[in-house]
């Protein structure tokens, strides 16, 4: 068993869109960095730190071949998806938009796509504008023609939502989106988990994700950029390695991608993700999607049985990620929460950082069960039977 903590604690985790648990493989792979490979990237000219920059190094051209980057230069580490969507919001949105500019978002965005271009709408008097879904929890062709005009300057779209496993069809809006002249952020952090990404044939100006949502450990994002874009931006964060050179009133930055790179990097995170990234691959995509969609179709069947749950997802199975949402009928998702997790099964309850988008489906929160590939049906049969005693308990206080 490669996920030992789910060996030993005997649990259903249903919460994988909040982090995926690590297997030995990639804990190993830390463990070795820390035990035999510990010292400073790019600082010293000691075999050590040699050793430490070359893993830190290939692991950013590993990343690059994984998503079909065209060079290395175009991966930028961060501390996860949001810092690197905070990065994009601050370096590019804030010198490149202007009063009656546009920004279009889909309402699907977790709040770290949404918020930070909130700020910058503020701050350059410029105007923010959304996507909304259909009845089927989806984005039309419609919808985004009437939302993206020549105005629209920068489109953040997420390629699965965190709340309702919508996958959104971002090569079509990337397409449209580029024919107004708008650039494109996408948040792959719920997709890169289970899908292939290739950012040249989505043609995606930016692209981020989280390496604890892929099995990686806490603390290390990717932001990928065209490098013809994050050579004319700005850096974020300013301190050691980002510099070239110092003057006592000016300075001059260094070469992508450390531009980008402030301060001490996880090095130990990197070389976790660079281990995930190979455990992914061993197993690759095309089995992880197989047994995906099986497990989804017998939650979905066995969820659809109880007449007394509510379930947020499109009915178009080929839309549809790993993520379920769903409500018992008067019961607050927060004790459901608390009642399935005395039956040893972990899900998330709450607004998953999505609060607009909430409060268009006309509530304020749900229960959320998102699967990965070591899921089993025991754990959707675990589930479901804590689901029904849940209900047990409050039937009768129901009207």
């Amino acid at each position: 068993m490669d996920f030992e903590i789910l060996e030993n604690r005997k649990i259903a985790y249903l919460d994988n869109g909040a982090t995926t648990q690590k297997p030995r493989q990639v804990i190993d792979a830390v463990e070795r960095y820390y035990e035999n490979s510990n010292a400073n990237p790019h600082r010293g000219s000691y075999g050590l730190s040699i050793e430490a920059t070359e893993l830190y190094e290939n692991a950013r051209k590993k990343i690059a071949d994984f998503i079909n980057a065209k060079n290395a230069e175009e991966i930028i580490f961060s501390k996860n998806a949001s810092e690197s969507l905070n990065l994009i919001a601050y370096s590019y949105g804030l010198d490149n938009l202007k009063e009656n500019d546009e920004i279009v978002l889909s309402i699907m965005e977790h709040h770290s796509n949404l918020v930070p271009w909130q700020y910058v709408a503020k701050k350059t008097k410029s105007n923010l504008k959304y996507m909304y879904i259909n009845e089927n929890y989806e984005i039309t062709e419609d919808e985004i023609k009437e939302k993206i005009t020549n105005k629209t300057k920068v489109v953040g779209i997420t390629h699965v939502s965190n709340v309702l496993g919508t996958i959104n069809k971002v090569k079509e809006i990337i397409k449209y989106a580029h024919e107004k002249g708008a650039i494109v952020v996408v948040d792959a952090a719920q997709s890169i988990p289970h899908m292939k990404i290739d950012v040249q044939d989505l043609d995606a100006d930016f692209l981020v994700f989280s390496g604890h949502k892929m099995l990686a450990p806490l603390g290390i994002g990717v932001l990928y950029g065209k490098k013809e874009i994050l050579d004319k931006m700005n850096p974020f964060l300013m301190g050691g390695d980002m510099i070239e050179y110092v003057y006592e009133q000016e300075t001059t930055f260094a070469q992508l991608p450390n531009k980008f790179e402030a301060g001490t990097q996880n090095v130990g995170g990197v070389v976790g993700l660079n281990a995930a990234i190979d455990y992914i691959q061993n197993i690759g995509y095309e089995q992880i999607e197989k047994k995906e969609k099986a497990l989804i179709s017998y939650a979905k069947q066995e969820l659809s049985k109880l007449d007394f749950v509510k379930l947020y997802l499109t009915p178009n199975e080929e839309n549809h990620s790993s993520v379920i949402s769903f409500n018992i009928k008067g019961v607050h998702p927060h004790d459901v929460a608390s009642i399935l997790d005395s039956e040893n099964v972990c899900i998330r309850s709450g607004n998953h950082c999505a609060q607009p988008l909430m409060r268009f489906l006309g509530i304020d929160s749900t229960c959320r069960a998102s699967f990965y590939f070591y899921n089993t049906k025991e754990d959707v049969d675990m589930l479901v039977n804590g689901l029904k005693k849940t209900y047990k308990m409050f039937e009768k206080y129901i009207s």
